[in-house]
């Protein structure tokens, strides 16, 4: 048996998955996760010409051998539903609870937050990016939270946070929120952002009851963060534009980002498909469980950037050149 390791060792694969059970075998990782590999083989079979004899055959032999198959522009997280687990906002997060409140203002509920709405239309450059949640409530036997409502935000290409960073204070794009489908589907139309010195590639959301909660930080039922597979970052990152985040994300491990390390992002790691000339499809379940009381961002001890400063370097005094005197109550990891 094959099993493949991420960046850091201690993070076990397989066909290109993280393991929900880490310490278990690959024949020991659940139903949902055998399901998706038989689902695998049965697409390889069928391009083969093999059909069902073939498949009942791989099945059988799967205890004696297994392949391994790792593509360079897809990375799957784990099948095996969880709850989202609770990371911090961070220090930029345009939500009400540290300075300003794009939440309030008129057009942040769109699905293309690429350019700033209200007085500036700039937009960000980087390369397409496509992001699809999908938000479920584990409490109703996991079914789609339609109308719940999502705020999506991330850094620039250049690890800036728009509303924050210097040179961008007046700037609102990368933010935005959807309300959910019938199957508790959001999508964003963006760009992939940067990865800052001292975390790894990440997107922040929040997710609430319905749009009628949103201009109140304290509604959210769910803050959490989606982490970027790492061969996507390598070949985003090798694209104009993105240079200063090759050395920075070779200064991050998901085991050592001091959000994502508790369990190097199980549950949080996206699936991605596509290429640097189309645009990449970013992917996520999204569990809540609306049982529970969130903790609104709890970030585990340890070192990370506080992002938003030139080149992705984070800036000396106040974070991402936010104005002084700004409520700085919350974690400040962003």
């Amino acid at each position: 048996m094959h099993l493949g390791t991420s960046r850091d060792a201690a993070v076990r694969t397989y066909e290109g998955r993280v393991l929900p059970r880490q310490g278990e075998d690959v024949d020991d990782q659940g139903l949902a996760f055998d399901i998706t590999t038989m689902l695998n083989r049965r697409r390889v079979l069928s391009v083969l010409g093999l059909g069902a004899a073939g498949l009942a055959l791989a099945a059988c032999g799967e205890g004696d051998t297994a392949g391994s198959s790792t593509s360079s522009s897809t990375t799957s997280s784990s099948s095996a539903l969880s709850e989202i687990p609770d990371e911090t906002a961070g220090p930029y997060p345009g939500d009400g609870s540290n300075g300003v409140n794009v939440l309030t203002q008129s057009g942040v509920v769109r699905s293309d937050i690429t350019s700033s709405f209200g007085s500036s239309t700039t937009t960000a450059a980087g390369i397409p990016m496509t992001l699809t949640l999908s938000i479920v409530d584990m409490v109703e036997d996991d079914s789609p939270m339609e109308g719940a409502a999502v705020y999506v935000w991330h850094c620039d290409r250049d690890g800036n946070y728009s509303l924050y960073s210097n040179g961008i204070t007046d700037e609102n794009y990368l933010r935005g929120v959807q309300s959910a489908d019938a199957d508790g589907k959001v999508t964003f139309t963006s760009i992939f952002p940067a990865c800052y010195s001292g975390r790894w590639p990440h997107i922040h959301f929040e997710v609430y009851p319905s749009l009628d909660d949103i201009t109140d930080a304290t509604n959210a039922i769910a803050t959490s963060q989606v982490a970027l597979p790492e061969e996507v970052c390598d070949t985003v990152y090798a694209t104009t534009g993105y240079e200063q985040s090759i050395t920075n994300l070779a200064g991050v491990t998901l085991a050592s980002d001091n959000v994502f390390s508790d369990d190097s992002g199980a549950s949080q790691l996206a699936t991605v498909t596509g290429d640097t000339t189309s645009g990449y499809q970013v992917s996520l379940t999204v569990g809540v469980d609306t049982s529970t009381t969130p903790t609104a961002g709890a970030a585990p001890a340890g070192g990370g950037g506080g992002g938003g400063g030139t080149g992705g370097t984070p800036p000396s005094g106040a974070p991402g050149g936010m104005p002084t005197g700004m409520p700085a109550d919350r974690p400040t990891s962003a």
